[in-house]
């Protein structure tokens, strides 16, 4: 009697999908830039949720899949929404993609995420490129901490308010923007943000991928100067800095508050009226306050 043989743990087979949702990433410029285990469920699963069903059908060309392709974005999501989450109810294995990336970011699919979850469905995340976390690599700012704020809009009131609400954010922040936008955004950040270090990376991945880095104004100036750029741009900015505060103003006047109201209420004062962060301003009145006692 020969020695029992030890079973070994099948991988998640391409033919063995589960029922459920699953939210793929696809390219952001180079075909081949998919993973294999996207691709596995791109061939297995009974149809694709696309924001535009003619450029998936071409990077489903390119790897020889045939798969029904059904549209679910921004404009038919309200009308298809319903549609899937019944198919996906029934046991349906159904994929969603953005035109590139990982979808869910500046797309509608989070709805459908948000509604299959309350559904008790079963959603799966296939993970793969995202612009913003390439451009945040190119651009060489700050990684540790960013925030993303998608598209600013397009209304120049709009715009300047949202920066305005942005503007001491110590993360650094992401955007995507047109090319026929991009010269007065970066003008409309310098004004607004200061002149802080900034990168702009276009064609992410693709034969005439780009990186352009500067100060806000410097990068203003080059795309004013030469025009719109061509492709998808994503815009890198430096969070907001205590360097920008003028310390030894600060410490003026943290003393003179200090010697009528409490820490909190001085630290609360000034960060009003300067239009800074709070907390730096009060770990900064705490430590003078301890110093002088």
């Amino acid at each position: 009697m020969g020695h029992p043989r030890a079973s070994t743990p099948k991988s998640p087979d391409a033919t063995e999908l589960s029922p459920g949702l699953y939210v793929t990433a696809t390219p952001i410029g180079n075909a081949r830039d998919i993973t294999l285990r996207a691709l596995d469920v791109l061939r297995s699963c009974d149809a694709i949720a696309a924001e535009d069903t003619r450029v998936t059908a071409k990077l489903l060309a390119i790897h020889g899949i045939a798969k029904p392709l059904s549209p679910y974005n921004d404009h038919n999501g309200e009308r298809e929404r319903p549609r899937l989450l019944a198919r996906l109810k029934d046991g349906a294995r159904i994929a969603l993609v953005s035109d590139a990336g990982t979808p869910l970011v500046s797309d509608p699919g989070y709805k459908l995420v948000r509604d299959a979850l309350t559904e008790n469905i079963a959603v799966h995340v296939i993970p793969g490129p995202s612009a913003p976390l390439a451009a945040l690599i190119l651009s060489g700012l700050p990684s540790d901490r960013f925030l993303f704020a998608g598209f600013l809009s397009s209304k120049t009131g709009e715009r300047r308010g949202a920066l305005e609400n942005l503007k001491n954010e110590a993360a650094t922040l992401i955007f995507f923007e047109s090319g026929p936008r991009l010269a007065e955004t970066l003008s409309d950040m310098a004004e607004i943000l200061g002149d802080r270090a900034a990168a702009v990376a276009r064609e992410l991945t693709k034969l005439f991928e780009e990186t352009r880095r500067g100060s806000l104004r410097e990068l203003a100036a080059h795309y004013e100067k030469s025009g719109a750029p061509k492709g998808e741009i994503t815009l890198v900015v430096r969070g907001a800095t205590q360097d920008a505060l003028d310390l030894a103003k600060l410490d003026t006047l943290l003393d003179k508050a200090l010697e009528f109201m409490p820490v909190r209420a001085a630290s609360e004062l000034l960060s009003a009226a300067l239009d800074q962060p709070r907390k730096p301003i009060y770990e900064r009145a705490l430590a003078r306050k301890q110093a002088n006692e």
